[in-house]
């Protein structure tokens, strides 16, 4: 329904730039904006999968399974993503949370596994 396929749902780090795409769906956030991360998970499936937010809430998921992912909270906002407006959490559920939180912690952005495990 997003368009998805594993070639083109992923998250990179570059520099200072987080790039996720989600199918049809991406965004970019500078990496100095990120204040923390948490691994989290695992989720119901029915509220981990697609492109989602909570209305009335600054936040998008981009989820394709149930089994984790990893929150970053920002500490400057995206200005405006889509329908929301200083969006400030994204959630991705990405195949390794754990190496995606190792290359956070080696760029200097603290966080916390907080998975249920």
């Amino acid at each position: 329904m997003f368009g998805v396929l594993r070639r083109n749902a992923y998250v990179e780090l570059a520099d200072d730039t987080l790039f996720a795409r989600f199918g049809f769906f991406s965004l970019r956030a500078r990496l100095s904006a990120v204040d923390r991360w948490e691994v989290q998970g695992p989720y119901r499936w029915w509220s981990a999968l697609g492109v989602r937010g909570t209305p009335g809430e600054p936040e998008i998921t981009f989820g394709g399974s149930a089994h984790g992912g990893v929150a970053l909270f920002l500490r400057d906002p995206i200005p405006r993503w889509l329908w929301i407006r200083n969006l400030r959490q994204l959630y991705f559920t990405v195949d390794d949370p754990a190496g995606l939180a190792a290359e956070l912690v080696r760029r200097g952005i603290p966080g916390e596994d907080v998975s249920r495990r």
